[in-house]
């Protein structure tokens, strides 16, 4: 015991810093800072057994604990336990940072349990360099916990891409509302719509960008549909681009919009516009028509009955009906007919 004094108090003196310099240096210098002040106290005549961070009495007693005392006490000290929680606590703090409360850091940490919590942090920081607020993040990692899966790289050439479309600067926030999806559904689907809405529907850019924040539901929708909803609107209805954009009229069903607008037009109350313009009634609305619900729709729009607009809708779909079976045998007739001729050819030949 003597000889063990004796070796701590020449270490003791070889070190070259003062107790308050150690102080300010990393936890493990300041763990062994703390650990010297007590070795030099038991070797002025104290006991090893003052001192609480020297571990069980075992590894006291080995022989080689002995020896190298602080070294193991250092290993102890930076177990891999240690490690994951500092750098839960390093998230905690940066998600504080942003402007999360300590409700919504609880939320994210059990949004997908198991993921790496720098994981988690690299997802809500791209959305927050996006504009998103943080209750939004919390409401789109929680319908989609499937985004903290993602690899960070393709998660910012997403987020680079949904810049392009004008959908930075806080308009994304609606759009993760409505379809979070549009950071896990392949490119090319949305590269889809957003072609439909520029080349066949001929919308400026500004106006997609306007479309996809106010009406993110046609992302989901099949692009030869979106596009027949605007033709729909376009040509039978008589309503411009603009009018398309500011009413959100694409968000609303194609069979919503054919019942009220037919129903409209056999009542005499809508007409579909000339070249020019104009039409010989005056024709209501689209907020009227849309945005309305079914009994204000018939009170206010219509003047009818909810009676008689029932009796209309199947009327309308038995129409429909047939119609769609009146083109599938001449379709069928036109593909025989082909193969009889190409068959006569044969046998000619």
């Amino acid at each position: 015991m003597a000889a063990l004094g004796r070796q701590v108090s020449g270490w003791y003196h070889l070190i070259p810093l003062t107790w308050a310099r150690i102080s300010r240096q990393t936890p493990q210098k300041r763990m062994m800072a703390s650990l010297l002040r007590k070795l030099t106290t038991a070797s002025t005549g104290g006991g090893l057994e003052e001192i609480p961070c020297a571990g069980p009495k075992k590894c006291v007693q080995d022989p080689e604990c002995r020896t190298h005392l602080p070294q193991c006490l250092l290993e102890k000290q930076s177990a891999p336990v240690d490690r994951g929680s500092w750098e839960r606590e390093e998230v905690i703090t940066s998600l504080l940072d942003m402007g999360f409360s300590d409700g919504h850091v609880n939320e994210l940490l059990t949004v997908q349990p198991g993921t790496h919590p720098q994981q988690l942090l690299d997802i809500v920081s791209e959305l927050i360099l996006l504009g998103v607020n943080p209750e939004p993040v919390c409401v789109a990692l929680k319908k989609s916990p499937q985004l903290l899966k993602l690899p960070v790289v393709q998660m910012k050439k997403r987020c680079s891409y949904l810049r392009k479309l004008g959908l930075g600067e806080g308009k994304l926030r609606r759009v993760l509302h409505c379809c979070p999806e549009i950071l896990t559904m392949r490119q090319r689907d949305i590269a889809n719509t957003v072609s439909v809405l520029r080349d066949k529907c001929l919308f400026t850019v500004q106006q997609v960008t306007e479309i996809l924040h106010r009406c993110p539901y046609v992302l989901r929708e099949d692009p030869g549909e979106l596009e027949y909803k605007f033709q729909y609107a376009y040509f039978r209805m008589g309503v411009k681009h603009a009018d398309v954009v500011r009413t959100d009229f694409l968000q609303y069903s194609i069979t919503k919009t054919r019942q009220r607008h037919t129903f409209l037009e056999r009542l005499g109350r809508y007409q579909t516009p000339d070249k020019k313009g104009q039409t010989q009634v005056p024709n209501p609305p689209l907020r009227d028509i849309l945005r309305v619900s079914e009994a204000e729709f018939l009170a206010r729009t219509a003047c009818s009955s909810a009676e008689e607009f029932e009796v209309f809708k199947k009327l309308l779909a038995r129409e429909e009906e047939e119609e769609s079976k009146n083109h599938m045998p001449s379709d069928r007739s036109t593909s025989e007919d082909e193969e009889d001729e190409d068959g006569e050819e044969e046998g000619e030949l």
